[in-house]
């Protein structure tokens, strides 16, 4: 074979594996992104139920301790966590 002919034989090999791979749409059947939703908001939920319950819990021994992270800044982590997780959840049911 001579190298123009592999050449060439190399670059249908390319466009056509561009082409596949152009055509080819990943796409998840409904009860596969119902479930990974589901999944994710439910994790922030509990997330945020259970972070704002052991605050509650922990909060007179968070206030007397020497750290310069009290409540505020606490709350705001697990809000932050939790809204990320449902933003995930949402986001995977929607795309």
């Amino acid at each position: 074979m001579a190298p123009s002919e592999s050449q060439s034989a190399g670059d249908a090999q390319s466009k056509d594996a561009k082409r596949l791979l152009a055509e080819d749409k990943y796409d998840d059947c409904l009860s596969c992104r119902i479930t990974g939703s589901a999944a994710f908001i439910g994790l922030g939920v509990y997330s945020y139920y259970t972070g704002m319950n052991n605050l509650r819990k922990q909060e007179q021994t968070i206030m007397r301790s020497a750290t310069k992270y009290k409540m505020g800044s606490r709350k705001l982590g697990i809000a932050t966590i939790s809204a990320t997780l449902v933003g995930m959840g949402i986001w995977r049911a929607l795309n």
